[in-house]
């Protein structure tokens, strides 16, 4: 990720989330698409990581919509059927939350680009749940490392893993001298509370 510049910075004008959580980082894994390098590395840590923490898996499913490509991908190394899951369901046409052809009692791991709160993948969860499949657990590159969302996963009953996070990522950027202390230092306090730096952002803009 930091190797083709997928991490974005931008401490004096964050980056907005969904969610409305001001933040001074941005990593767009979309982007590891298009290295080969890095698209095959990827799908073969997922691959392996599958097979490890969910040996009766027997269908994957990407999450619209940076999860769909990275699941093909991974189906594909694991000789799986695959599918895909609507934030919501479409709102013409079949109307479904599901597409493709969901396998009857499938055992199914779902793939994710990105974890922060969690709530599009929770959502994700439901939607396959409602539609008769088994969501046995979730991976996903990178996330955040907020508590909340794994204590969110695990009350859903669904194990999570990913294959990087936060932490070794800004050790990792300040080793590569992709990051200086300050902005270490700067993005550590956000992990800690990105909640209460975003206040403070947003004090501080009001205030200017």
């Amino acid at each position: 990720m930091l190797e083709i510049s997928a991490v974005k910075l931008n401490p004096k004008n964050p980056f907005v989330w969904t969610s409305g959580i001001n933040s001074p980082i941005y990593c767009d894994n979309r982007v590891t698409l298009s290295y080969q390098e890095v698209r095959t590395f990827i799908k073969k840590c997922f691959a392996d990581l599958i097979l490890e923490k969910f040996p009766k898996a027997n269908c994957i499913a990407g999450i619209a919509t940076a999860g769909i490509a990275q699941g093909a991908l991974i189906a594909d190394v694991l000789d799986m059927p695959y599918i895909y899951i609507r934030p919501e369901p479409k709102k013409h046409g079949l109307k479904n939350s599901v597409e493709g052809r969901l396998p009857e009692n499938a055992n199914v791991v779902l793939i994710e680009d990105l974890v922060s709160t969690g709530k599009s993948s929770l959502a994700a969860i439901e939607n396959l749940r409602n539609s008769g499949g088994n969501a046995i657990g979730l991976v996903s590159i990178f996330n955040y490392g907020f508590q909340n969302a794994f204590d969110a996963f695990e009350q859903a009953n669904c194990p999570y893993y990913s294959l990087s996070n936060i932490s070794v990522l800004l050790e990792e950027a300040l080793a590569m001298n992709y990051i200086t202390e300050n902005q270490f230092s700067e993005l550590k306090n956000w992990n800690l509370d990105p909640v209460k730096w975003s206040e403070n952002f947003i004090s501080q803009q009001a205030n200017q």
